[in-house]
């Protein structure tokens, strides 16, 4: 992997690619660059491997501190319940008690356990088709790691999944299928942005027996950014060919009508 003094002149022009701040005509001059320019497309991978552990590293960070929170809460919870239960035992009686400590303890139960309310622009997550992973048949041809990250995916650990997948060695499998796989990973974590170069670039592949089921999925990661145009142009190319797996699945996207008038 290039050092950090290595990578340094290229930063700039990284970042506004991953956060999408190019223009079209930029981005496809920056992709063309990558094919052409050894030094650059080493330091994309090496920033983009960079920027997936530090996905990794915050995931786990984020899940402590929630569960750190989880059991303040907890606590204090419980205290307030003991200090309600010794006041009203002053007043009322034993029976009087056990109920309002029973209705106090449901509702407290209640708030920290009711489930969420509808998450918007979220209705990709009720159309999309997911990709269900290389088969075992693939994976275990003397490819451990490659394994591993097909099962974290499964699992629904998805940055796990990205961190691993991209640690197999790149003359281990195909271009274009770790390609793939980088972005059906980001895509299903919920970072479409992320996923999107991954999935435009297996298209771009000559002959590429993934491309038709990458057009599926770049058309989702627009509908998750909410760029509804892209995403149904995409959506109609994918219905359109008679040879795309997922040409149903764009077609039910497609006749629901469902990237209208989301917000």
């Amino acid at each position: 992997m290039m050092s950090p003094a290595e990578l340094r002149p290229f930063l700039d022009e990284l970042e506004r690619f991953a956060d999408g701040q190019m223009t079209a005509a930029e981005q496809d001059a920056f992709e063309e660059r990558m094919q052409q320019e050894p030094a650059l497309r080493e330091a994309y991978e090496a920033f983009e491997q960079i920027t997936a552990d530090l996905r990794w590293v915050a995931g786990h960070e984020t899940l402590r501190h929630r569960l750190l929170t989880l059991d303040r809460r907890l606590d204090q919870r419980q205290t307030a319940l003991l200090r309600i239960k010794r006041q009203r035992r002053r007043a009322q009686t034993r029976w009087g008690t056990i109920f309002t400590v029973a209705v106090l303890l449901l509702l407290g139960l209640w708030f920290l356990l009711r489930p969420a309310g509808p998450r918007g622009g979220r209705a990709w997550e009720n159309y999309y088709v997911a990709d269900p992973g290389l088969p075992a048949s693939v994976t275990q041809e003397g490819r451990p790691l490659l394994a591993e990250a097909m099962e974290k995916y499964r699992q629904g650990q998805y940055p796990a999944a990205l961190h691993i997948l991209r640690r197999v060695p790149t003359d281990n499998l195909g271009a274009d299928t770790l390609l793939y796989y980088n972005g059906i990973f980001l895509l299903s974590q919920g970072d479409g942005s992320a996923a999107r170069p991954y999935l435009r670039r297996v298209i771009q592949q000559p002959g590429s027996a993934l491309a038709r089921k990458a057009r599926y999925h770049l058309a989702v990661a627009y509908w998750q950014a909410r760029q509804r145009p892209e995403a149904r142009a995409a959506f109609r190319e994918v219905a359109a060919d008679s040879l795309n797996p997922y040409r149903q699945a764009a077609r039910k996207v497609l006749a629901a009508n469902v990237l209208q008038g989301e917000e």
